[in-house]
């Protein structure tokens, strides 16, 4: 049973996710850099993690970083928010090989779905209405033609 989720983002999405909790009655967990110490999410959270000093390549983007703070805090489940990791796949399966839920699609349909031309090639094989369009072009001549 699902009680507690981290969300491995910051700012207005992170409060928002947070408000979604509170009504459904989950705990939330909020992760931080140092320099985001006075950031709302973190006075809205149930609990709040440093993930340490320094840009978010150094702290909200190491996939290492957060899976600990999921298991220190007895997460059961990652909301990526938007941006950063939301897009994934190796974040979605270092959740899963953790053992952590993550809220978002699995590793294989961001791989599928995160490319424009393999996302096309799948819906037109599934019969998906989709407006005109074209395959991958091999450069900028292929796609003047393409536009006339």
């Amino acid at each position: 049973m699902l009680t507690t989720l981290l969300i491995a983002n910051r700012g207005a999405i992170a409060c928002r996710i947070l408000r979604t909790l509170r009504a459904i009655h989950l705990r939330g967990v909020a992760v931080y850099s140092e320099a985001d110490i006075s950031s709302l999410h973190l006075r809205e959270a149930d609990e709040a993690l440093s993930l340490g000093e320094g840009p978010a390549a150094n702290t909200y983007l190491v996939i290492d970083k957060l899976i600990a703070a999921a298991q220190a805090s007895g997460a059961q489940a990652i909301h990526p928010g938007y941006g950063f990791l939301s897009e994934n796949a190796a974040f979605a399966e270092a959740c899963e090989e953790a053992g952590i839920a993550f809220v978002g699609p699995t590793p294989e349909q961001l791989r599928l779905f995160g490319l424009k031309h393999t996302a096309r090639a799948l819906a037109k094989l599934h019969g998906v209405p989709m407006l005109e369009g074209t395959e991958l072009l091999a450069d900028v001549n292929e796609a003047l033609n393409a536009a006339e």
